[in-house]
């Protein structure tokens, strides 16, 4: 709801802002504010009251202002008469306001109250009255022509109004008005206007006057007492005839009088009748200029009124105007006629007669406008039944004559160019095939107008053109009169009309219908009609022939339905209609007159049409089944001597006599001869004339012979063909080829042509009718004669078909007895490719010819020649009974295959679709693999033909197998591959590969493969392709079962690899074919690659990275490799074999293949290869081939390439998976007690890195691991024990309660590696295991051992390496929480001992150990009571940089002398064996310490100091290499010599 009035309110919104732009003076603002307003006021359904009176004000005060432009002021008049519909009792008060007696009104004001009572009668009847007056009072002011011209439109359309009200007084709303008051009004402003106005106006209001003419007359005609003036009026009107754009307006008015005289029974007077008949056809025939169309219509209108009241006279007037010889006059009245006769009145069928003699009149005529009216009218008749029976066929019989006439004339109008007439003409004819054509020939009266006249124009020729007309007409007729006689209803009768018709007799119907039969094959519906035809006509051509017809008839239309059916196949069906035909009727009289009609039908068509041929062989086929064979030897003898009578004299003669042989080869051959004895000395090869008359030559006579054995019956052939016809034709020919008795070259073509003909017709009579024991004795030298056709062809032109019919001619021969050697088969298919394939591409040979015609000949004549040697090389190839004979005669056309000249190429391919059409039959042994691997690829060829000869082919080949393929699904593939976008080739070519390659034999596929291969290498890059794919798609389909031959298929390819390796995308497929192989047979091609020697080539390692990257074979080839390293290693024993299987698995795995499924064997498997391998070296064997490849002087250094290769592989493992390292331990444990001591090495470090991981101890069998491990750490191999000791130790992150259940045995084991002095790493591995085991234990855990560790552990404070010094000092920091109260005074004095190795390392190389140290001193100091010293180490430690040496051991040694002087006496004496460390930093560090030491040394202590030996040693240290120790010394010396002379102790 709430919608519903936004729309409004929106509404008035754009109204009220449109009425405020009223307001301003710009015309062209107000012409575009109207126009808007007259389309939202006619379009909307509610307006706001005030909206309404605010635009009746605005549009009213617009109209009538003078000083706007007049299109302004039309606007606004149009929206006031729009407001009516609003508001109209306002409206018209505006008007009528402005609308005042005496007043002359604004020209607007008047023009909106016509409008009003056009638009608004009922409301405004009850103001015409007042109006009237008003507008009466008016007339007399009215000086301007617009005014009068308004006052005429307000006439008309007030006129309009009163006559609806008068005729439709009942439909209005309030009681009936007088209606005479009004027409009293409307009479005397007519009455005015016409006296005043009427004489003396201009053109503009005479057009007013006019249009208000007829109305105003219309409404008078009501009064009785008023129609006499108004008729009186109706002269005035047809005298404004004389211009064209009024015409219209006078002939509208016209009309709406002549209505309103219908309307009101008024019957007008002859002589005005007559008038308005005259000007009304003066307006349909105006000439020169030709009437306007709407005119034309409205008078046409008038007329048909005329018709209805009054049709004699009109029909009169008809008669009497078209008697007149003016041809538009003519036009005029028959297309009068034509409008009227389509309209129906009912009054006018009683003139029918009246109009025929009408029409009949004029069919003299000869104007082509004239003729052509006529058909038209006659057409309309014939559809509105206008036709009786007695007077009716004359037309009929015009419209055929029109045909007929209008041929002869456009043959003459052809000659003499005169396209004007020739366009008539056309046009006529036209017509009359479109009058047959609507024809209803069941129309009332029409099937006895019709019937029997109608076969009257089945015969003649010229009216060929009408006959699909004229035999629906008669087939229509027949089938009613056949539901007439089947039906007890009533029906249109057929009854044959009574009088004299000459109608044709049954010969010439048969003749004539089985003649045109013969265009059904052409798709003709004319074809189709006559068989239509002969199917309901048996009766009437013969009573015989029903039973006979009913059967045949039916079976001979099948071929036609949905297609047309082929001219010879066509041809050959009716002539056997025909003989079955003759053979029923057995009535020697009825064929001799069969065959004369046949004969005098001869002329009624062109030698080259196909209803001409189909002539010849009729008449010689009813010759042959004529019984009188003295007529029969009569008439061949006739055709002989005079063959000019048949048209083309040879084609004729030969069809006849040919077709004759069929019953009568005795009688045709001794014809034959009696005319040649004959004519002797008169036949020459040329033709000649002979008594005026045409002659045979002696090369018809060759053809006849031909076309006499081709139809010769087949058991009479074989006895009589040598000498009866092939001796003749040799004679003839060898006559033809001789001047003054001389043999000679004849270049002359239609000899060799005849000849040529010749032959191959008696070459496919005698292979019809051949027997296993007839042999042909003239066969090899025909053969001969045709080569020499061939060979004489040029090698650069096709300009003659001899070379297209002399391969027909050898195809025939080559199929006849005695059969050729394989050599003469060979010879004689190279020599016919050899003269027709190297010839110029076809646009080349076509840009020969110099006209159109030549061209498109020289393309009919090379695809002839392709078609018949193609059938030469299929009937060949196939008629072979061995497959190696076959493919000997397939190696002809391969060089062509893969010619590089695209037109070579198209022309081998399309001769192979010709060769494996699906009817051909290979041998029983036939291989296709090798055909199918040369022509599939070149699905993907240059050229379009060439990829569909090459699908169509390959189908072919499956076909020829007996391997059956659904061609449907191949269709659309045989289209696509036509497409020029490569992708969509490739595309196809690749699903059709898909679908046949399953189908290939498999003992093939070798073959296959190595002619794809072969493409691989020399085709262009898009076959390249395809070979490609079809080489992968043969290997996925059939890969399984190639076991036997996979050996061989491997050989092949590595055997192309060097050549296919220069180019990519060919190396690409050939690799995809390994990997394919592979995919099916992995370990028999992983050992096949295997067996290449090391190192490996380029081509090697490419195949194994290919054969890893590619998805069908990376899936099997990891697990082949991991069989075949599993089997070498077996026995934990490195073998020459395990080298190329590990070499082949890096590059395996360096290609990226996934082992995430295969990682616990892979991971196993290759740590067992570099465990087994550790120390081994490779074995010359394996470099010979490298070093034959060295320079002289040249060495070579070859790693391991097991161990490098493998460890190459460990490195790029992934990190250790939960799932992946428990397989890798189930597979891994074997390797602790194996009896390789480096895989049992190998296998404990692996596991001493797995301790670490709680998980594993949760889900993995590490316990037997450890008991394992505990007992490598005893054994005597260093690595081993180093393992072991690791692997307790990282015990203590995997599992600390394992440590702690079994803390003796792991400790008693670690420290046992703490006195392995000579390997350092052994040491070192026990102290960090020692670190992480002592800090899950408690103090009485480790009482037993811990004054062991401690000592040990101090012993390797000042070891070489830093690591075990590091991993020492962390160690005895740790120490300090295990002491307990046992062994604390034990650990103190060992820190006494061991503070000045922490002091002086404080500045180790080792930055870390410094740190340490710095750690251990925090932790001990408190042990010995010197807390006040931490200050010092802080001090130390919060340092961003470590203090200078001597400054920190003055500091630590002053508080250290405060303290406890023993301590520091300690420190001096353990400090002289450092002055002797190879570190120059602890030396340096040992000296300045010693300084600070003497310096804070008390007086006790200083006297007790060995002064000879410290002072011995600070000298020697004065001459060390570091300035550093040297500065110390002599800072030291200076210290010791003070200090002494400070207690006066003597020097």
């Amino acid at each position: 709801m709430a919608r519903a009035l936004e729309e409004p309110l929106e509404l008035f919104g754009d109204i009220n802002l449109t009425i405020s732009m009223l307001n301003k003076e710009d015309n062209i603002i107000k012409e575009d504010i109207y126009s808007h307003l007259t389309t939202v006021v006619q379009n909307s359904d509610i307006l706001d009251d005030a909206i309404v009176q605010q635009l009746i004000y605005y549009a009213s005060k617009d109209m009538r202002d003078n000083n706007i432009l007049r299109e302004v002021r039309m606007l606004a008049g149009e929206v006031l008469v729009s407001l009516a519909a609003h508001d109209f009792n306002s409206v018209m008060y505006e008007v009528q306001n402005n609308f005042r007696i005496l007043e002359l009104p604004n020209e607007f004001v008047v023009l909106a109250l016509a409008e009003l009572a056009t638009s608004y009668v009922s409301q405004s009847i009850p103001f015409m009255m007042m109006t009237l007056l008003t507008m009466q009072t008016m007339l007399r002011l009215a000086e301007e022509e617009r005014m009068k011209e308004a006052f005429c439109v307000a006439l008309e359309k007030f006129s309009k109004a009163i006559y609806k009200y008068v005729n439709h007084w009942r439909d209005f709303p309030y009681p009936r008005l007088d209606v005479n008051r009004l027409s009293d009004k409307i009479f005397m402003l007519f009455r005015y206007i016409m006296e005043k106005w009427a004489t003396v106006t201009p053109t503009m209001n005479t057009l007013a006057i006019v249009k208000a003419h007829g109305p105003t007359v219309s409404l008078l005609l009501h009064r009785e007492d008023l129609r006499e003036y108004a008729l009186d009026q109706v002269p005035w009107l047809l005298n404004q005839y004389k211009d064209k754009e009024i015409d219209f307006h006078v002939t509208q008015s016209l009309r709406q009088i002549l209505s309103a005289t219908v309307l009101y029974d008024i019957c007008l007077p002859k002589h005005l009748r007559r008038s308005i008949c005259l000007n009304l056809l003066q307006q349909v025939c105006r000439v020169p200029e030709p009437p306007e169309k709407e005119n034309e219509l409205e008078a046409s209108s008038c007329f048909l009124i005329l018709a209805h009241s009054n049709p004699a006279d009109l029909v009169e007037f008809f008669d009497e105007q078209i008697r007149s010889n003016n041809e538009a006059i003519r036009m005029g009245v028959l297309s009068l006629l034509r409008s009227t006769v389509h309209a129906e009145e009912p009054k006018l069928r009683e003139y029918v007669t009246s109009i025929e003699r009408t029409v009949k009149f004029v069919t003299s005529d000869h104007s082509v406008k004239v003729r052509r009216s006529v058909l038209l009218l006659i057409q309309t008749m014939c559809e509105k039944s206008y036709i009786e029976p007695r007077e009716g066929w004359p037309l009929i019989d015009y419209v055929f004559t029109q045909f007929s006439t209008s041929n002869k004339n456009l043959e003459k109008l052809i000659k003499s160019s005169s396209h004007e007439d020739e366009k008539g003409e056309k046009c006529v004819q036209e017509t009359s095939l479109e009058v047959l054509k609507t024809l209803d020939p069941l129309v009332i009266g029409m099937p006895q107008v019709l019937w029997p006249r109608l076969l009257t124009f089945v015969v003649p020729a010229e009216y060929t053109g009408t006959l699909s007309h004229l035999f629906n007409m008669i087939r229509t007729l027949i089938m009613a009169e056949e539901r007439k006689n089947s039906s007890d209803a009533e029906s249109t009768a057929l009854v044959v009309s009574t009088g004299a018709v000459k109608l044709p007799s049954p010969q010439q119907l048969l003749a004539r219908l089985l003649v045109i039969s013969m265009l059904a094959s052409l798709g003709k519906l004319v074809g189709a009609g006559a068989i239509g035809l002969l199917k309901i006509l048996p009766e009437i051509i013969h009573p015989k022939l029903a039973d006979l017809w009913k059967t045949r008839l039916p079976e001979l239309l099948q071929p036609l339905e949905g297609k047309n059916a082929s001219i010879a196949l066509w041809e050959t069906m009716l002539l056997q209609l025909l003989k079955e035909t003759l053979w029923k009727i057995g009535d020697v009289a009825w064929t001799i007159q069969l065959s004369r009609d046949f004969n005098h039908q001869m002329a009624g068509y062109s030698n080259t049409s196909t209803e001409k041929k189909f002539l010849w062989k009729a008449l010689g086929t009813t010759l042959a089944y004529c019984q009188d064979t003295g007529f029969v030897s009569s008439q061949l003898r006739e055709y002989l001597i005079a063959p000019n009578q048949l048209g083309d004299q040879r084609q004729g003669t030969t069809f006849i006599l040919g077709y004759c042989a069929e019953r009568h080869l005795d009688v045709v051959l001794k014809v034959l001869k009696a005319f040649q004895d004959r004519e002797r000395f008169f036949m020459n090869r040329c033709k000649g004339l002979f008594s005026g008359k045409k002659k045979l030559s002696k090369t018809d006579v060759m053809v006849i012979y031909g076309m006499v054995a081709l139809h010769a019956p087949k058991e009479q052939l074989l006895t009589r063909v040598e000498k009866e016809i092939m001796f003749p034709v040799l004679l003839l020919y060898t006559q033809c080829c001789q001047v003054l008795g001389m043999s000679v070259m004849t270049k002359d073509m239609d000899l060799q042509m005849s000849f040529i003909r010749s032959i191959t017709e008696i070459g496919i009579a005698i292979h019809e009718a051949q027997e296993q024991e007839f042999k042909f004795a003239h066969k090899e030298v025909l053969l001969g004669y045709m080569l020499d056709f061939v060979r004489d062809e040029p090698l650069d032109s096709l300009a003659t078909p001899i070379r297209w019919k002399a391969l027909i001619a050898i195809r025939y021969l080559s199929k006849l007895k005695p059969q050729l050697s394989l050599k003469d088969n060979l010879s004689i298919l190279e020599e016919n490719i050899r003269r027709l394939l190297p010839l110029p591409s076809l646009e080349k040979l076509r840009n020969e010819g110099q006209t159109d015609q030549d061209k498109e000949h020289i393309k009919f004549l090379y695809e002839r020649s392709m078609d018949a040697l193609g059938k030469l090389l299929k009937t060949m190839i196939w008629d072979n009974v061995t497959e190696e004979a076959c493919h000997e005669m397939f190696n002809l056309l391969r060089m062509w295959l893969v010619s590089p000249r695209e037109w070579e190429r198209e022309r081998a391919f399309q001769l192979t679709a010709k060769i494996l059409e699906n009817d051909a039959e290979a041998p029983e042994n036939f291989k296709i693999g090798a055909l199918l691997g040369l022509l599939a690829p070149h699905s993907c060829d240059t050229l379009p033909t060439i990829r569909k000869a090459a699908v169509s082919s390959a189908i072919g080949l499956f076909f020829i197998k007996g391997i059956p393929l659904d061609m449907d699904r191949f269709q659309g593939m045989q289209e696509g591959v036509g497409c020029d976008d490569a992708e969509v080739q490739i595309k196809i070519s690749s699903k059709l590969a898909k679908i046949v390659c399953k189908f290939i034999p498999s003992e093939e596929i070798r073959i296959f493969l190595e002619e794809t291969l072969d493409g691989l290498e020399t085709l262009n890059p898009t076959c390249t392709k395809a070979c490609g794919i079809w080489m992968i798609t043969a290997l996925k389909e059939q890969g399984a079962g190639l076991e036997e031959q996979l050996l061989d298929i491997l050989n092949t390819i590595y055997h192309h690899m060097p050549v296919l390796r220069q180019k990519e995308e060919s190396f690409q497929f050939m690799l995809e074919a390994v990997s394919q192989i592979t995919s099916f047979h992995a370990d028999a091609v992983v050992a096949n690659i295997l067996q290449k020697p090391l190192p490996f080539d380029r081509d090697t390692k490419t195949l194994w990275k290919t054969l890893a990257e590619n998805s069908a074979s990376s899936g099997k080839l990891l697990p082949a490799l991991l069989d075949k390293l599993d089997n070498e290693l077996e026995d934990d024993i490195f073998t020459v074999e395990t080298i190329p299987v590990a070499c082949a698995m890096h590059e395996v795995v360096s290609a990226g293949t996934p082992v995430s499924g295969l990682y616990p064997e892979l991971f196993t498997l290759l740590l067992k290869l570099v465990s087994c391998t550790l120390g081994q070296s490779i074995p010359t064997t394996f470099m010979s081939w490298r070093r034959q490849v060295l320079q002289h002087g040249e060495t070579q250094t070859v790693p391991d390439p097991c161990r490098n290769r493998g460890l190459s592989l460990l490195r790029s493992m992934a990190m250790w998976q939960h799932g992946v390292i428990l397989e890798i331990m189930d597979h891994l444990i074997l390797s602790l007690t194996s009896s390789s001591e480096s895989y049992r090495t190998t296998g404990t470090a692996f596991f001493s890195e797995l301790m670490k991981e709680p998980i594993l101890w949760k889900h993995g069998n590490l316990r037997d691991v450890l008991v394992l491990m505990d007992q490598s750490a005893w054994d005597s191999n260093a690595i081993l024990r180093q393992m072991a000791i690791r692997g307790l130790g990282n015990t203590a992150l995997g599992s600390p309660h394992k440590v702690k259940k079994h803390k003796q045995i792991m400790l008693e084991s670690i420290i046992r590696g703490l006195y392995h002095l000579a390997r350092t790493e052994v040491v070192c591995e026990s102290l960090k295991a020692l670190r992480k085991i002592l800090e899950l234990l408690t103090d009485r855990d480790v009482s037993f051992y811990f004054k062991e560790i401690v000592l040990q552990t101090r012993t390797f404070f000042e070891d070489e390496q830093d690591d075990v010094r590091l991993t020492a000092i962390c160690l005895f920091e740790n120490l300090a929480s295990l002491t307990g109260r046992r062994w604390k005074i034990f650990y103190v004095e060992e820190i006494k001992k061991s503070m000045i190795s922490f002091l002086l390392h404080l500045w180790d190389p080792n930055p870390k150990i410094g740190t340490a140290c710095r750690d251990v001193l925090i932790v001990c100091i408190p042990f010995l009571g010197l807390q006040e010293l931490c200050g010092v180490l802080d001090h130390l430690l919060d340092g961003q940089d470590l203090p200078r040496v001597r400054d920190f051991y003055r500091q630590f040694c002053v508080k250290l002398a405060k303290r406890n002087q023993e301590i520091l006496w300690i420190l001096h004496t353990h400090s002289f064996t450092f002055f002797s460390s190879h570190w120059e930093m602890i030396r340096s560090a040992a000296v300045k310490l010693t300084d600070s030491i003497i310096l804070n040394l008390t007086s006790q202590y200083v006297e007790l100091l060995d002064q000879e030996q410290l002072t011995t040693r600070l000298q020697a240290l004065r001459q060390d290499p570091c300035i550093s120790v040297q500065r110390a010394a002599e800072a030291a010396l200076q210290t010791l010599l003070r200090r002494c002379k400070e207690i006066s102790i003597p020097q």
